[in-house]
């Protein structure tokens, strides 16, 4: 279901600094930082980036889900689209830790006839812990060479969501459908791990490992309700396209391989049909960096699914035709 996509948007966002004496997904918020030179961001998944001491990140994304449809017959109205948006914060307390908070906005619409249903969702808060090996892991010093950045960097991250939504949300008839609410009712807890490495002047590897674990949850109805935890593999390789010094702009060239796999939520108990399995997603995108702002774009699709009961599944994470991906950031 494709709620619990944004309302855990604890798993990051895009930092950027001006350079390396400064100095992070439904759609997850992702952990990223780039500069001019040094290491660059993949456009979702988490990288191995903390934000610069006392320095102040914004963040907005965009992620837009166009969903395929496979029910000809107007009666049986499906999910259509959906609109998802995350407006952020974060602070470097020091140059190896930063906490952010998240605030997602969901806009989900059916075909003509059906439940659209919008407003906000869980608040979400995480803090993230950096570090290198260099003869030895260590943390995230105040400054870095360009030698010290093409060290592998790590970062581990935690936080949680805050039941700051809506989860008895009604629609026409008076029903909840937990797909459709703004919250899940309870927190829900994610844990990550990622790895960054300069491969070269132009070239940077990235992986993120993380999980996603959801709490059952009571529904004013009766009824008890618990999404399927997930876990992702991501893998990412960014490309330093072009740098221009004199006006501090750098454009990057971003492709994601993204898996995810969802186990089947659970009605009163009871796991659900049609929910839960494996997919691979592929993100191509560009970023674009000036000064201490970024913004990025990119299209999202699943090119490899094996769901549970696939031919009836709809409207959630596998079954979209694509996902545009958008985001801005500035450094303060």
């Amino acid at each position: 279901m494709e709620i619990r996509r944004l309302c855990a948007a604890g798993i990051g966002a895009i930092a950027i600094t001006s350079g390396p004496s400064a100095h992070a997904h439904h759609g997850v918020a992702g952990l990223g930082a780039a500069g001019l030179e040094g290491p660059g961001a993949p456009l979702e998944a988490a990288t191995s980036a903390t934000l610069p001491e006392k320095k102040l990140l914004t963040y907005l994304k965009l992620d837009h889900a166009r969903y395929e449809t496979k029910d000809p017959d107007p009666s049986n109205p499906e999910s259509d689209y959906a609109n998802f948006w995350i407006a952020g914060l974060g602070f470097g307390f020091k140059s190896w830790l930063s906490a952010y908070v998240f605030l997602p906005y969901n806009d989900k619409v059916d075909e003509p006839g059906g439940f659209d249903a919008d407003g906000f969702a869980d608040v979400s808060v995480f803090g993230q812990m950096g570090f290198k090996y260099d003869e030895g892991f260590k943390l995230i010093p105040v400054s870095e060479s360009i030698d010290d950045l093409s060290d592998w960097h790590m970062t581990v991250f935690g936080g949680l969501t805050l039941p700051t939504g809506d989860a008895n949300l009604r629609d026409s008839d008076g029903n909840i459908d937990p797909g459709k609410s703004t919250s899940f009712g309870e927190p829900s807890y994610n844990f990550g791990l990622t790895a960054t490495k300069m491969l070269s002047e132009r070239w940077t590897y990235n992986l993120e490992l993380s999980g996603i674990w959801f709490e059952k949850h009571r529904y004013d109805d009766g009824n008890e309700f618990q999404f399927g935890n997930e876990t992702r593999f991501n893998n990412a390789l960014i490309y330093r396209a072009y740098t221009d010094m004199d006006s501090k702009l750098r454009i990057d060239l971003a492709l994601e391989a993204q898996y995810l796999g969802l186990e089947r939520d659970k009605g009163n108990g009871v796991p659900e049909r049609a929910t839960g399995g494996d997919m691979l997603y592929l993100v191509p995108g560009v970023r674009l960096l000036w000064r201490q702002a970024s913004a990025a774009l990119g299209i999202k699709a699943p090119v490899w699914t094996d769901l549970n009961e696939e031919d009836e599944q709809q409207g959630g994470e596998g079954t979209e035709d694509y996902r545009i991906i958008f985001t801005i950031s500035a450094l303060f």
